[in-house]
């Protein structure tokens, strides 16, 4: 896509989650005339942080009711497009997971597939930028090593997820291949998909149920203050992610697949490291890092098969991000103040009344 943000169309599917909230705030601050798509105008808690950017930039933000569930649900909010943002797809923890096909194969995949053919119905449209996650490129973290030099990299898809085991990565995974056969298909619109790591910074909006911000709720909570057990995570920063985003759709060059993480990894136990600095107080941080054995020994108590402990627990491996630097130019924020800014953001959260949230 090229010329002027000023005046250009464009949609963000699932406005009120986190990223695409984010995302919103920082494509109406560059000029352009947003479309979302949220399942409910009427859910105040979900909808008010969109209601207060509409205030913000009278004018250029246009809701739009749409269910990922629903054909022909996206045709409305996407004519006279010439970018589609396809953000909407549930992100839930393992544990949140009742039926992984209901829960996040259907609506991810599903949802993929109709926002694709609303792209296809509407001419103007020029490019779908889709929000993968690097669990499509990996299953468990052991997968990694056996790739070149044992580093994550945007060319390999994952092969070992399925509906009973992660099913999230594997939902990710099938609307993903969905999407490039679909461009395949054709030759009007350009395909480019954004895959980061565990999404962490501030919230726009305290009613999300993300996953990324409920894996840190249980860090924040207390649930580790006897010692943070040796998991790592791929990291990117919120509104990183969301200028991604933006910067794949504006770059003529944008192609293919982008890993948005930084290209070390970051465990629980620095994570709390970082924040103990800022607030030594905070008793419910954890001090100390577990051995590996209290984890396999407990982590079935916890809800962690031994599966998941023995192809997670330890394994650290690096990213490379280097197509995300040079060709998107993102500069990544340092994890601590993302750490310190999502901190902020909990705890300002927490005071919002339960009836507002």
């Amino acid at each position: 896509m090229s010329g002027s943000p000023a005046g250009r169309t464009v949609l963000v599917t699932g406005g009120s989650g986190f990223v695409a909230a984010h995302l919103v705030r920082q494509l109406l601050e560059r000029g352009y005339q947003v479309r979302t798509t949220v399942r409910s105008t009427a859910n105040a808690a979900k909808v008010e942080p969109l209601r207060a950017l509409q205030h913000a930039h009278p004018g250029r933000l246009d809701l739009f009711e749409a269910d990922l569930l629903t054909d022909g649900s996206f045709d409305e909010a996407t004519k006279g497009c010439t970018v589609v943002f396809h953000v909407a797809s549930p992100f839930l923890m393992p544990e949140k997971i009742k039926d992984g096909r209901r829960d996040v194969v259907e609506p991810a995949l599903k949802g993929t597939l109709n926002v694709i053919a609303a792209v296809d119905r509407t001419e103007t449209v020029e490019r779908l930028v889709l929000t993968s996650t690097v669990g499509a490129i990996f299953g468990d973290y052991v997968d990694v090593r056996d790739m070149d030099d044992q580093t994550l990299s945007e060319k390999y898809f994952n092969t070992t997820s399925t509906v009973e085991n992660n099913p999230y990565h594997y939902a990710k995974t099938v609307a993903e291949k969905a999407a490039w056969e679909a461009e395949a298909a054709q030759t009007r619109w350009r395909l480019v998909c954004v895959n980061p790591g565990l999404i962490l910074g501030p919230s726009l909006t305290p009613a999300s149920d993300s996953g990324s911000l409920f894996l840190l709720d249980e860090l924040f909570k207390g649930y580790f203050f006897y010692g943070a057990p040796d998991f790592s995570f791929t990291t990117a920063d919120v509104r990183d992610v969301a200028a991604a985003h933006i910067a794949a759709a504006e770059r003529p060059e944008a192609h293919g697949r982008y890993i948005v993480a930084a290209r070390e990894m970051t465990s629980f136990h620095q994570m709390a490291k970082a924040l103990l600095k800022h607030h030594p107080k905070n008793l419910r941080l954890p001090r100390t890092a577990l051995p590996h054995w209290p984890v396999r020994i407990l982590g079935p108590a916890f809800g962690l098969s031994q599966d998941y402990i023995r192809n997670h627990l330890g394994i650290r491996f690096p990213v490379d991000n280097r197509r995300s630097t040079e060709e998107l130019g993102l500069a990544y924020r340092p994890i601590e103040e993302t750490l310190l800014d999502h901190y902020r953001s909990w705890r300002e959260s927490a005071t919002i009344p339960a009836s507002r949230r």
